[in-house]
């Protein structure tokens, strides 16, 4: 099954996609611990895009597609603007977060840590950012 969000560009957005994720998640038959997890890591990757790619631009939007299938669910996010690769980006330490009192920069850490794959493409129209849950992991 697949469910679609065109989600523009603005932090107060972000609601409605937890709204939209909500209403998903909670008819896949996960527990509700899972369920939060996921809005948590979609969330954080589709804020940062909003922020960083799109500088909350409400003219802009991201495009979300939500494929359920029997063994995965996966989070096909896609954009225009400036692209960010998932992969490739080196977390920092959280000792050094800690000690510096930063705010902020654990986010992708948490995606890595709740998704079980993560897939990153680009090509001159579009960036893509696949999050990959499998539905048996543990």
């Amino acid at each position: 099954m697949k469910h679609e969000l065109k989600l523009y560009c603005e932090k107060s957005r972000l609601a409605e996609l937890r709204v939209f994720l909500s209403g998903i998640l909670s008819a896949s038959g996960l527990n509700e611990i899972t369920q939060n997890q996921l809005i948590l890591a979609v969330e954080e990757v589709c804020a940062n895009l909003i922020i960083h790619s799109h500088d909350c631009n409400p003219l802009n939007h991201i495009e979300l597609e939500v494929h359920i299938n029997q063994d995965t669910i996966i989070f096909e996010i896609r954009d225009s603007g400036k692209a960010f690769n998932i992969i490739e980006y080196k977390s920092p330490e959280i000792n050094a977060v800690i000690k510096e009192k930063r705010k902020g920069g654990l986010g992708l850490l948490l995606v890595r840590k709740i998704m079980d794959k993560i897939e990153f493409e680009t090509d001159p129209s579009f960036n893509t950012c696949r999050l990959i849950k499998r539905l048996k992991s543990k």
